[in-house]
């Protein structure tokens, strides 16, 4: 009699099923295939592959997003397919699981340490990726403050003329109702031509006419460059990125705006209200817009920068804050963000920002929501980036390729569910009567022909 054979032992991939399957109260709802070749779960799919240990190992000492992502962009941890379907099935997922409440209790986290002991994973905390923020200092001071925004936008001016179109807009886009068609690039002249008309923005009259505009984290110039060709407006652009300042500064010199345009590379707080009128004093800007700049100035510090949105303007001037929110159970920017992307990011409940706004003395004129157009705007920034990779990882590495493609497709996903949206808030400086300027009502067909520009 032969003897009979003794069975293979199970593959790291069914032996990890099994775990996510007990805490997710579900079957497993992608594919896995793990270091060994073995693979479990849905046959069609998108496919996640663990190619080592070290992300496993990173999960259990990051359980949750911080630890997938750490995994994700040092290559640890990878999808074959589509990753925006497999981060949207991966959040249903994870939204069935909150509603079933699974709280493992002392066997299920006995069960996964003896897994991690069998499958080798276990070991010392790995190192946090080159590529994740490490600020110092205190929560929103100024030198913290200055060092997360360089984190981002100080990658280099060259990586985001990769990325973004000819405007160098970094924020939302804007379709109107009525054309759908217009191409990226068309749809931030749009966007810029919408805020431009909200503010009320006039060249004027005479030597030292033009409406006179601060433009607070004001990016690669867009708004300000716009501001000053189409409208004639005087403006002042600040920035605390310095690669985003020499940028402008350039574009501000080959366009023949150095009449119009002032650079300053400068934290708003030290800012001074415009100019210094007949008797000595500063009178304060026409109008202020600060453009998805918000997001960074934290929470305890947001009623001081609404303050001096107010302190910045003139009575009767306008204030437009484009600005992105999320719901009231998660704030933040969430820890994947907040590690690679936008360090220290706070956002709200839209409501809540117009309750600051207010409560600094400004009247909110109206709201207006652009959460869909963002959908679009953010698969186009992955659409060039994906289309442009070999150029990317040739300039900034393929870690930091690897974050940014995680960041647009998780971003496009998040504003398609509305788990975040953006806003444009526009709201006047009452008079001591408590009347404001009037809210400017543009012509239903004011951005035809944007397309031709």
């Amino acid at each position: 009699m032969s003897a009979v054979p003794a069975p293979r032992p199970a593959g790291a991939a069914s032996r990890l099923a099994s775990l996510v399957e007990t805490a997710l109260g579900g079957p497993l709802p992608l594919r896995l295939r793990a270091w060994d070749g073995s693979e479990a779960g849905p046959l069609s799919g998108p496919v996640v592959v663990l190619r080592s240990r070290r992300a496993l190992r990173r999960l259990l000492w990051s359980p949750g997003e911080l630890g997938l992502a750490q995994a994700y962009v040092t290559g640890e941890l990878d999808l074959d397919g589509d990753l925006g379907e497999g981060l949207r099935t991966l959040w249903a997922a994870a939204r069935e699981r909150r509603a079933s409440a699974f709280r493992p209790g002392y066997g299920d986290r006995a069960r996964a340490v003896r897994t991690a002991v069998r499958l080798g994973a276990v070991g010392p905390r790995p190192a946090p990726p080159a590529s994740q923020a490490r600020l110092r200092g205190g929560l929103h001071s100024k030198a913290r403050d200055r060092a997360a925004i360089s984190h981002h936008y100080d990658l280099s001016n060259a990586f985001y003329r990769l990325l973004l179109d000819e405007t160098m807009a970094y924020s939302c886009g804007y379709w109107p109702d009525g054309e759908p068609d217009l191409t990226p690039a068309a749809a931030q002249y749009a966007k810029l031509e919408l805020i431009c008309r909200k503010l009320g923005l006039s060249a004027g009259s005479g030597s030292s006419g033009g409406s006179r505009l601060l433009d607070i984290g004001c990016g690669w110039g867009s708004l300000t460059l716009y501001a000053a060709e189409r409208h004639g407006a005087r403006v002042t652009a600040v920035t605390l990125a310095r690669e985003q300042a020499a940028y402008v500064r350039e574009q501000v010199r080959e366009r023949g705006l150095t009449d119009r345009v002032e650079v300053l590379c400068r934290d708003y707080r030290d800012l001074a209200a415009g100019e210094r009128g007949e008797h000595g004093a500063r009178t304060g800007y026409d109008a202020v817009a600060t453009v998805e700049m918000g997001e960074h100035v934290g929470d305890a510090e947001y009623p001081a920068f609404a303050a001096a949105l107010h302190r910045l303007v003139r009575p009767r001037g306008r204030v437009l804050v484009q600005q992105m929110s999320r719901g009231r159970r998660a704030p933040g920017g969430g820890a994947f963000i907040e590690a690679y992307i936008a360090p220290d990011m706070h956002m709200r409940p839209l409501g809540e920002t117009v309750g600051l706004l207010e409560r600094a003395g400004l009247e909110v004129r109206s709201t207006e929501s652009l959460r869909e157009d963002y959908v679009r705007t953010i698969s186009a920034w992955h659409g060039t980036l994906e289309s442009r990779w070999a150029d990317v990882t040739a300039l900034v590495g393929e870690e930091t390729a690897r974050v940014w493609r995680l960041y647009l497709a998780g971003a496009a996903l998040a504003f398609e569910e509305g788990r975040m949206g953006v806003d444009q808030i526009l709201s006047v400086r009452p008079t001591r009567a408590g009347r404001g300027g009037a809210t400017p009502t543009a012509p239903a067909d004011w951005y035809r022909g944007l397309v031709a520009r």
